[in-house]
């Protein structure tokens, strides 16, 4: 890897980065509650490309598996919880 790639992916973790803290900003001030979910799933979305990311760097296939297990879980997760804001009740 030389010095350009290594500031290109540099770049490009910051980036997502502040895409993550945007949509955690949005969590916490969200006027609806989708809007908050939305911006919770938004935020893993970007720890799995983080995640995944750090994987590619690093040259370990092991941190894409657990990207791909989070992406599951996060989808899972956000599926459950609107299911749970819609309908306001447990185990329906």
């Amino acid at each position: 890897m030389t010095s350009a790639d290594v500031s290109f992916e540099l770049i490009t973790a910051l980036l997502i980065l502040g895409g993550a803290l945007l949509a955690l900003i949005r969590a916490v001030k969200g006027p609806t509650t989708y809007d908050r979910v939305l911006a919770v799933n938004v935020f893993g979305t970007k720890t799995v490309i983080i995640l995944a990311l750090l994987g590619y760097i690093g040259n370990r296939s092991g941190y894409l598996d657990i990207a791909v297990l989070y992406a599951l879980v996060n989808f899972l997760g956000t599926v459950a919880l609107l299911r749970f804001v819609e309908s306001r009740r447990f185990f329906q």
